[in-house]
Order: C-alpha cells, then structure tokens, then sequence
C-alpha cells in the first residue's frame, strides 16, 4: 500500500453506507487501510488506520453498552452507523471509536493505532514528543492525543466531512494482509475475551503490540 498522501480529499470521505454494515467484524477489518482525518483551527492532521478492535453491545462482555445497556455514557453507541463514540479511560485517556449498525445497535470499532501521513509536526507536539517514531500514534490513547481528538466530541457524524471524518485511501493498491488476536485489556469480560476481535495490519511497525498467538485472516 502506497502509504504517502500530499493533502486530505474530501471527495474520499466514507458515506454513510460503510458504517451502517451490521456485522461489526467486517467493519473493524474494513477500516484497516483507511486514513482518519481530522481539521481543527486550519490545521490537518491524520492517519492511515493499522489497528482496530470490534465490540459489539448485544451479546459482547467487553462492550460497555452489554447487554444493550443504554446510559448516559453509552447512548452515543445507540446512534446510526458513522457517528463516533469518544469515552474517558482511567479519567485521563479520550479512546476513539466509530459506531456502526444501524440506530439501536450499539456496535463500535475501537481505533487502536494509526500511521501517520499529514500534520506530523502537529501531532509530535500535542504528545510532546521530540522524536517521530511509532510510540507517536501506537495505542488509543495516544491516537486521540495526535490527533487533537477529545471527549467534546462524542456523537460527531464522520460523514459530514467537518472537523473529523474517515476517507478512503488514495492508492488504488489498498490490499492489505490482516491479523488478528485476542483484544486488548478485557480480561474482566470472561469467555468474551478470548475473541479474536482485534484486527490489525501485519508486519506494520505503528501496530500498538504483536500478539505472541496470531490468527490470521487475510
């Protein structure tokens, strides 16, 4: 995959359609690839997607709207497919996750890591990091933080094209090899934790952490 961009198109913005898919499985494999963008006070920063963990809030342990739990922090998992869902981890960490499925479905991708492409200096400095390296945008944490990304803006519609939004990629060679493992600090969620619902790009240094058990899937 060409992994360089010379500015973000708004003509690639993901339509609403993408994220209406029930199977929230595809959706967290289909997002791998794409750049998530976001534009903030004239400046641009994003990232090419590498690292994505499905929840979903039916029959899902890990998902915090289990078994469809509708409260006042999870009823921005209950909107339609393309809005996103913005938590508070720890009381410190804004995660990031795009809600798929149709209204009244609580199903969301956690955006685990993200490749940078535009806006480096930006993102170096909202981490108050000297050095580009992966430790940059690797992990959810830290995805949000590069990107400018905060609480503020939980229940944003991506498909807007304003402020936050996902494109599609613009190299016409988009294949990627996916693996996938268990997810990431669910342990609390019993059997549910042994899903292999955390998809991310093979051999990609941006990658938060390589599982030492692997199930790959494409």
């Amino acid at each position: 995959m060409i992994k360089s961009l010379i500015m973000s198109d708004k003509s690639r913005i993901l339509p609403q359609s993408f994220f209406m898919n029930e199977d929230i499985l595809e959706v967290a494999r289909a997002l791998l690839g794409k750049i998530l963008v976001t534009e903030f006070n004239g400046i641009t920063t994003s990232g090419i997607i590498v690292e994505t963990e499905a929840y979903r809030g039916l029959d899902d342990r890990a998902s915090h709207a289990y078994p469809m739990k509708k409260t006042e922090r999870t009823k921005t998992m209950f909107l339609d497919g393309g809005h996103c869902y913005i938590y508070l981890c720890y009381g410190l960490h804004h995660l990031f996750n795009v809600v798929a499925g149709k209204e009244g479905t609580p199903n969301a991708v956690l955006i685990r890591a993200i490749e940078p492409v535009l806006g480096f200096e930006e993102m170096m400095l909202r981490r108050n990091h000297t050095k580009f390296s992966p430790r940059l945008s690797s992990g959810p944490a830290c995805v949000s933080q590069a990107l400018g990304i905060d609480k503020n803006w939980n229940g944003h519609n991506l498909t807007l094209g304003e402020s936050i939004w996902v494109e599609n990629s613009c190299s016409e060679n988009n294949l990627i090899k996916i693996g996938a493992s268990t997810r990431i600090g669910v342990d609390y969620a019993g059997e549910d934790a042994k899903l292999p619902w955390r998809f991310f790009e093979r051999e990609n240094p941006w990658v938060s952490a390589y599982p030492k058990a692997e199930f790959i899937t494409l």
